[in-house]
């Protein structure tokens, strides 16, 4: 088993095609930025934190804060990380395939991480929408926080974006793979 970072975007993954491809790309670029300002928030308010607690005067609520700026600029990202393949990939299957079969595997990949991450998606809306209606309250700081978990849930729906891309595209390699299978049989 090798554990690899995924290989440089190639120009499938960079050159939009589609209307769908290209709102993808510019939605999941602005989730991106959005998670990049959350990530600055964290690092500074953890750094004022610090600066606080070393003061004898801490921060209160400062956990759920560092914790809710942490989801959004996790999750936010998870898209811009799909669509440039900045994550790390397992090939153990991958390595031993070409073709068809790489193409099948791929699709099979997709739809599964598809399923998961939009049925994520749609449950944490309807969290956010349940803590909305409740009008759920943090512990410690006393405010709603279902903005937050609305954060979350959309960054999960740029994730389901790109995903339903990668499953169209790997589908369309395996039809391709099929068509040259029945055109020439001997290849």
């Amino acid at each position: 088993m090798t554990a690899t970072s995924a290989p440089t975007p190639g120009p499938e993954t960079l050159v939009p095609v589609s209307g769908f491809e290209r709102a993808s790309l510019r939605v999941n670029s602005a989730l991106a930025g959005a998670a990049g300002i959350a990530l600055a928030a964290l690092m500074a308010f953890t750094a004022l934190d610090v600066v606080m607690r070393a003061l004898g005067r801490p921060i209160a609520g400062s956990v759920e804060i560092i914790g809710w700026l942490a989801a959004a600029s996790m999750a936010l990202v998870l898209g811009d990380v799909q669509v440039n393949r900045g994550h790390v990939a397992v090939t153990l299957l991958a390595e031993r395939m070409s073709g068809r079969k790489l193409a099948l595997l791929d699709s099979v990949n997709s739809f599964v991480a598809l399923l998961l991450f939009g049925t994520a998606s749609v449950v944490l809306l309807r969290y956010g929408i349940t803590l909305h209606s409740t009008g759920s309250l943090s512990e410690t700081l006393k405010v709603v926080f279902y903005p937050w978990v609305y954060l979350v849930a959309v960054g999960f729906a740029g994730l389901t974006l790109v995903l339903l891309l990668d499953l169209v595209r790997s589908v369309q390699r395996l039809r391709a793979s099929q068509t040259r299978i029945t055109v020439n049989p001997t290849e």
